[in-house]
């Protein structure tokens, strides 16, 4: 089977100079906010967090903007970040970037997934999920994982070599082409697509998700050890099932363009919020899966809202106001345990004060996180 294209990804990511003066330590981290709206007080601390990690481990830290998906972005919203955090003194060590610009690369590891019969096509909806788990008798938990019941799952691993882009499944047929009961339908092939990097299939393409092949099992028990959390563990098959890799409107899902991306820019440091904690065993398991390296994971505590819940956009967190940056910068501290700015310092002072104390809350990682095997080995190169 010929390389899908990451390693070579992989290598252009992870060497040479940063043009930037700073030394490059085998550390990379990274914050990856999604431009649906712009930072707010949670954000910050994510923001905050991630740059101190790498700034106390001597290494580089990168912003990704995640915006694979289209529907919900804002317009200038992504810029409008990176300004907010370069007044903040929160400067990447490598030019940004967009994950809307990298849909080749997801589309080759999406590729060898099908190839290997670890990805299938599902046409299933929210709503014949939940209908299937319900008659099934399985409890639905709201805001909870809708756990795929496995309507469109091959009984078989079965190897698909069409590519992805070109891989559609009619109405009332199932991941490997063949019809569910009482359904009439047929394979169809999508139109030509003339842009590798393009995210959604012709408009006349019946809607199909892609999906991930989760055998229950010592496969789908993840465990890992989160530096703040402690010892974690998920079994990904009872938790959640076989899941989208990408969604059935052609976007490419939030999982699969994660994974890739951080092993394409040699992350091997993941600082987040908390509410992230839950997706770490799919990401682990899709890396086994792809072959890649497994970062080390620090999951930060989260601003909560006056209700109790995440601070976030979608309960109406309001855009960070700067005409004091280093008074939001001071809350966000605060959040993450840090002692407060000494007076008048100056913004680059106090960030080298942080850097310093945050050793101390947070000791400095030093093994570093290294390949690992994947879970079905690839075919050699023919």
């Amino acid at each position: 089977m010929a390389e899908f294209g990451l390693a070579s990804e992989l290598s252009r990511s992870s060497s040479g100079g940063t043009g930037t003066g700073r030394p490059r330590g085998p550390y990379v981290g990274r914050f990856a906010p999604s431009p649906t709206g712009l930072l707010h007080a949670g954000s910050l601390v994510a923001a905050l967090g991630s740059w101190l990690d790498a700034r106390a481990h001597a290494g580089r830290w990168l912003v990704r903007i995640e915006d694979v998906d289209t529907p919900r972005c804002q317009p200038g919203a992504d810029l409008e970040i990176l300004r907010q955090l370069a007044v903040c003194g929160l400067v990447p060590d490598e030019p940004p970037s967009w994950q809307s610009q990298r849909g080749a690369i997801y589309a080759a590891a999406l590729d060898d997934l099908l190839a290997r019969g670890l990805a299938y096509a599902c046409t299933c909806t929210r709503s014949q999920i939940a209908a299937a788990l319900a008659a099934s008798g399985r409890p639905y938990r709201p805001h909870g994982e809708l756990v795929y019941p496995g309507t469109c799952r091959p009984a078989t691993p079965t190897p698909i070599t069409t590519p992805a882009v070109h891989l559609s499944t009619a109405p009332g047929v199932t991941g490997d082409g063949h019809p569910m009961s009482g359904a009439v339908g047929s394979t169809v092939a999508v139109g030509t697509v003339t842009d590798a990097s393009t995210q959604v299939v012709a408009p006349s393409a019946p809607r199909h998700a892609v999906r991930l092949r989760v055998e229950p099992g010592a496969v789908s028990h993840i465990g890992w050890t989160d530096r703040r959390l402690g010892p974690q563990q998920q079994d990904v098959s009872a938790d959640v099932g076989d899941f989208v890799l990408r969604r059935a409107d052609g976007l490419w899902a939030y999982q699969l363009a994660v994974v890739v991306d951080d092993a394409a820019q040699g992350v091997t440091h993941i600082v987040r919020g908390a509410d992230l904690a839950d997706n770490t065993a799919r990401q682990i398991l899709l890396q086994r899966q792809l072959g890649l390296a497994t970062p080390s994971y620090l999951h930060l505590a989260l601003v909560l809202a006056a209700d109790g819940h995440k601070l976030s956009k979608q309960n109406g967190a309001t855009p960070l106001d700067l005409a004091d940056p280093l008074a939001a910068l001071q809350a966000a501290a605060r959040a993450l345990g840090l002692p407060n700015a000494a007076p008048g310092a100056s913004l680059t002072d106090v960030l080298a004060g942080w850097t310093a104390a945050w050793t101390t809350c947070w000791p400095m990682v030093t093994k570093m996180p290294g390949p690992v095997a994947t879970s079905t080995p690839a075919s050699p190169d023919t």
